[in-house]
Parts: structure tokens; sequence; C-alpha cells
């Protein structure tokens, strides 16, 4: 619980100490521009309300960034208040890997991925709460095509970006599989992904509570 905390407090204090900053600054831009209004110096005028209009998107982007933080901790307490239901996980899993796709054209419209689906028709239907099972493939889909993502930016042209979802049925068991060719997570890492707030991704970009509500449904 100290850790968690920890890592709550320092995740949130990180835009609210730029959303007070820019505030503070705003506060004193709003001040310079009152006095070159009454001295005529519009010029000044104009230039000063552009560092204030800066400064908001600033404080709009990084309350959003403490919000979307909130949000990813609530959805961990609320974790299992859903109700079962039998749920076709293929039906399921096909969804979310559109879902997580479209949802990432929306954001960047040169992000191009191939995404390719095998399913075993002999999953079938499944007791599980769905909104639950469809966060956890939606967390794996969406680290997929990050991870895809980011290696296209460096990689030749022959690279294929490509995420492969896929279902077995094994005995008295399901195995949804969620599986890309991007640069992989390394090996010293490995031990901490589904640790509350732990990401690898740079600043601003994750919250690092993904793979950690994914394992808490899991367990669940």
């Amino acid at each position: 619980l100290g850790e968690l905390t920890a890592g709550i407090a320092h995740e949130i204090q990180n835009p609210l100490n730029f959303i007070n900053n820019f505030s503070e600054i705003n506060v004193e831009l709003i001040a310079e521009m009152k006095e070159a209004i009454e001295k005529g110096y519009y010029n000044d005028v104009d230039a000063i309300a552009t560092d204030v209009k800066d400064n908001e998107e600033k404080i709009s982007h990084h309350g959003k960034r403490a919000d979307a933080i909130v949000k990813g901790m609530l959805q961990h307490s609320r974790t299992g208040s859903g109700q079962r239901e039998l749920t076709d996980i293929n039906k399921l899993a096909d969804e979310y890997v559109r879902l997580a796709y479209h949802g990432f054209r929306a954001k960047d419209k040169s992000f191009n991925a191939k995404f390719e689906i095998d399913f075993d028709p002999a999953v079938g239907k499944l007791n599980v709460i769905p909104q639950d099972i469809g966060k956890v493939i939606l967390n794996l889909i969406n680290n997929a095509f990050y991870a895809v993502d980011e290696k296209k930016k460096t990689a030749s042209d022959g690279y294929e970006a490509t995420v492969i979802v896929s279902t077995r049925k094994e005995k008295a068991k399901i195995e949804v599989k969620v599986k890309d060719n991007g640069n992989g997570i390394p090996q010293k890492v490995l031990e901490k992904i589904f640790q509350p707030f732990f990401t690898t991704k740079p600043a601003g970009q994750g919250t690092g509570l993904g793979l950690s509500l994914a394992y808490d449904i899991v367990k669940a």
C-alpha cells in the first residue's frame, strides 16, 4: 500500500505541478497585459495573449493527464463489480482488436499495422464478466499496436508491423494470445510489468496501469 500510495502521489503530483506553475504564470501575464493595455502597447498585448493561450493549452493537457490517472485507478477499484454472463470469447476478442485498431487510427491518421486473427471455433462461450475480460484483451492489444508502431519509427523499409490475436481451447482451459513483432520487453523489466504505475512509455504517454489492471482482473 505504501508503494502504491507513493506511486499515486508521484503520478498525480507531476501534472499538478505543471497546472499550478502555468496558472501562476498566467496570473502574472494577465497583470502585465492590463498594464500594456493602459499604456496602449498593443503589440505587447498581442504577444502576452499568445503566451497565455499557450499556457492554457498546457494546463488543459496536464489536467487531462491527471484525469486519466484517476480514471485508471478507479477502474482498479471497480474490478469484478460486473455480472458474469455466457460470452462468446472469439467475438469479444474480434470486437476489441478492431476497437483498438480504430482507436489508434483516430489518434494518428498515419498509424498503419496489419492485424491477423486466428480463432479456434471450439472455444465457444465462457461464463465471465465481458467488460472485464474485454479490458484485459484491449490492454494487451493496445500495447501490441504501440510496440509495432514504435519499432516502425526505426525499422528498415521491409518491416511490416503485425499483431496476431489467437484463441485456443486446451482441455478445460481457454487461451487468448496477443503476439506482435515489435521490439519486445527488455528482460530486465519483465518482472516489473504488472506493477501499478510501471511503464516503459515516455512521460505523458502511459499511466502504467493497463497491465496492472489486466493482472487484477485475471487473478479475480
